[in-house]
């Protein structure tokens, strides 16, 4: 009961933290809520979606609704791995090499255009992702237990973007596209803009969720209750990817692993201490999504691995 209690507490943080989002960005509730649930569960995200739809607005609001240092890193082709994780400088004075830190070392990274750089660049961020660490000249530098990548990239089609490999993509908790905003979404983000009395600025924006407040709800993943039935409901999912013939290359354990996690995640945000199969329905598209790889064929006949994943979905018969 008293667990009961506490996510009440944190339902109305949640609730709070939407709406200070809802009156900056307008339309994308959907890109909004996986965002949100990849960061309650503890993994980074990736936010497709062509120049101007606000994806890095979206993720620099975010970190500025959680009270947690924040850095952005621009990636560009000439950039090189030391811009992003540091390097070691001779220390004139005391005869001695210091390790300067690089813009990853921050609870919220913003990793703007990560399909600009080149894959030297990219593989930099390998071991950070993973395991939460950064090795430079042999020696360990471990990063802070909020440590969440979010990253932008715009579609893969475009000129001067460079294909991420698999092994990084399946480093990302969920991939999320955002789209064109609605006609009506549209006319609304042009009347804020012509009234300047009703657009909030990012600076003016105060935090909502304190780091210890974000670690307290990842904690409580672990009290979510998961039923054996949605446990063999999400490993038949993943099952499908495997076995299904527009697809080359299926979704690993890691990914079960992954439905599970961002399932509690999306129950707790409803206010939930259990998962429903509607809870693994909204979640599962995102996660499969960045980690299949389709055969020629299925890409030829216009498919995308979100819509194989989603049909993928609807095949496995949902537990009573």
């Amino acid at each position: 009961m008293e667990e009961r209690m506490d996510l009440t507490l944190f339902s109305e943080k949640i609730e709070r933290l939407k709406g200070q989002i809802a009156h900056i960005i307008v339309g994308q509730e959907m890109a909004v809520d996986m965002v949100l649930t990849s960061m309650l569960a503890d993994g980074h995200v990736l936010i497709e979606g062509v120049p101007g739809v606000a994806k890095t607005l979206l993720a620099r609001l975010i970190a500025r609704l959680v009270d947690a240092r924040f850095s952005r890193v621009q990636f560009t082709p000439d950039l090189m791995p030391s811009d992003v994780l540091g390097t070691t400088v001779f220390n004139m004075k005391t005869g001695e090499f210091d390790f300067h830190q690089g813009p990853v070392f921050s609870d919220i990274v913003l990793v703007d255009e990560i399909n600009r750089a080149p894959a030297k660049t990219q593989a930099a961020l390998f071991e950070v992702m993973e395991e939460r660490q950064v090795t430079i000249d042999g020696t360990t530098h471990p990063m802070g237990a909020v440590f969440t990548i979010l990253a932008t990239q715009n579609p893969v089609e475009q000129e001067g973007t460079y294909k991420l490999p698999e092994a990084q993509l399946d480093r990302f908790l969920m991939k999320i596209t955002m789209g064109y905003p609605s006609l009506d979404e549209e006319v609304a983000i042009l009347e804020r803009h012509h009234d300047r009395v009703s657009f909030v600025k990012l600076n003016d924006v105060e935090p909502v969720l304190s780091l210890e407040e974000l670690l307290q709800l990842r904690g409580m993943l672990q009290s979510v209750v998961v039923e054996t039935s949605l446990l063999r409901y999400m490993a038949q999912i993943v099952q499908q990817t495997r076995s299904s013939r527009a697809v080359f290359l299926g979704a690993s354990p890691r990914a079960t692993v992954a439905i599970m996690q961002t399932s509690k995640a999306h129950a707790l945000l409803a206010g939930r201490d259990f998962v429903a199969p509607d809870d693994i329905k909204a979640v599962a598209p995102f996660v499969l999504n960045h980690r299949l790889v389709l055969t020629a064929e299925a890409e030829m006949e216009g498919y995308t691995p979100l819509k194989v994943a989603q049909r993928l979905i609807e095949k496995v018969e949902v537990p009573k």
